[in-house]
């Protein structure tokens, strides 16, 4: 039960919580943070045991990073992190590149650079902390949502723990954190409109040192080749990369050691016996709810917008839903107006759609190009812009996400 007692569990449930957030992902972690330092009861259920371990986002933008200095969470990534001053577009074997210094944030954010560290660590530094600081946020491990219902009063939850115990449990509001899959946006009869994308993405991890090869490469990396496209994104201990399957082949096929490993010697030849820890397929999706807030429930992160994950802006994005949200419902259960989650809705729903998803798409359309002219055309652009101080600032205030975030706020 989270590391906190069955009594402790029953007295808790039994006195009610002000709020149930569902999801112990970064987003659903981050709102039961910020929602207990304003001294809320908050209930986290995660139908998972554990936080999973597995291949998923990397990059934290420098809003973000700035969002969690306070609680010295942006301290603890760092550690577990690499800091990436810059990050490339590249036409591969050429070397040909056009790179973009963040440095050129430094007076408008604390952290001008990109971090690349694993969302499992933010987890579990947002778990850790909740769980060593926050007596009104209690964590319930393995406990699935089967069904909930809203009243003008409050809402009813009704569960399974993973030992197959029942539980209804309720609150004055419900968030839905809980992913593309969301069990609460079903619960909510909300349509997630929207599109996938034909091609599949295979995403790789080897701890082969590409930097030792590839002449000037960045920390992160988006890469044309004449084979089609591919990623490779740097973090302390391995590299990420982000293959497609070649014409023809299935995904069973592509997702096979012997097609990932060719796949890698097309980037480095040398890399022919290096070890691959990970393999997983993923399709990408752009989509996004028409609204975020029905009555009691509440959506945040994956559960109300997915985007391509090409610029890492998904999981940022849903971060910064929670510190908005989290700061409004505060405000609401302290007996402010209700209308302050209108304008969460208002603030949140447009920058996923003209700051993440759109701008997410750009980024994939420009690297799914297969004209060659048209690449070198894109890459001259993209240099032109990088040399520009002006130009290169405006292009990274918005891929950087501070331009989406600053706006947001200006929606009354």
């Amino acid at each position: 039960m989270g590391g906190w007692s069955e009594i402790l569990f029953r007295e808790f449930v039994l006195n009610q919580a002000e709020v149930v957030v569902v999801g112990a992902g970064p987003v659903g972690l981050t709102l039961a943070m910020r929602l207990g330092l304003k001294g809320v009861r908050v209930l986290l259920v995660e139908a998972n045991q554990t936080i999973e371990q597995d291949l998923r986002a990397s990059t934290f933008h420098p809003p973000t990073l700035d969002l969690f200095d306070e609680q010295g969470i942006t301290a603890e990534l760092i550690s577990a992190g690499l800091i990436a001053p810059t990050w490339q577009v590249r036409n591969h074997p050429a070397h040909e590149y056009a790179e973009f210094d963040l440095s050129i944030l430094k007076d408008h954010t604390a952290h001008p650079y990109r971090l690349q560290c694993e969302q499992w660590r933010l987890s579990e530094f947002l778990k850790n902390f909740i769980e060593t600081h926050l007596h009104t946020v209690k964590i319930a491990m393995g406990v699935r949502v089967e069904g909930l219902t809203q009243s003008p009063n409050g809402v009813l939850v009704n569960t399974q723990r993973h030992d197959g115990v029942a539980e209804t449990w309720s609150c004055q509001y419900l968030v839905g954190c809980d992913g593309a899959k969301s069990v609460v946006r079903k619960n909510m009869a909300l349509e997630f409109e929207g599109q996938t994308f034909p091609e599949t993405t295979i995403l790789a991890a080897t701890d082969f040192p590409f930097h030792n090869y590839l002449p000037h490469l960045s920390f992160i990396n988006y890469c044309w080749s004449p084979e089609g496209t591919f990623s490779l994104l740097r973090l302390k201990h391995l590299w990420r990369v982000s293959l497609y399957p070649s014409l023809n082949e299935s995904i069973d096929e592509a997702v096979q050691e012997k097609s990932v490993r060719s796949k890698l010697s097309l980037i480095a030849p040398e890399c022919e016996h290096a070890n691959i820890l990970e393999v997983r397929p993923y399709r990408i999706h752009q989509r996004v709810v028409k609204q975020y807030v029905v009555g009691r429930l509440i959506l945040a992160g994956d559960a109300a917008h997915i985007n391509s994950p090409s610029g890492g802006m998904g999981m940022n994005g849903g971060v910064h839903d929670a510190f908005n949200l989290g700061d409004k419902l505060a405000r609401v259960l302290a007996g402010e107006s209700r209308e302050l989650l209108d304008l969460y809705e208002r603030q949140r729903r447009p920058i996923a759609i003209k700051h993440v998803i759109e701008q997410s798409a750009k980024n994939r359309a420009r690297m799914q190009e297969k004209d060659v002219e048209k690449r070198q055309q894109t890459l001259q652009n993209l240099q032109a812009v990088s040399r520009d101080p002006a130009r290169a600032l405006e292009y990274l205030l918005e891929t950087s996400m501070i331009s989406g975030l600053r706006e947001s706020l200006k929606q009354t």
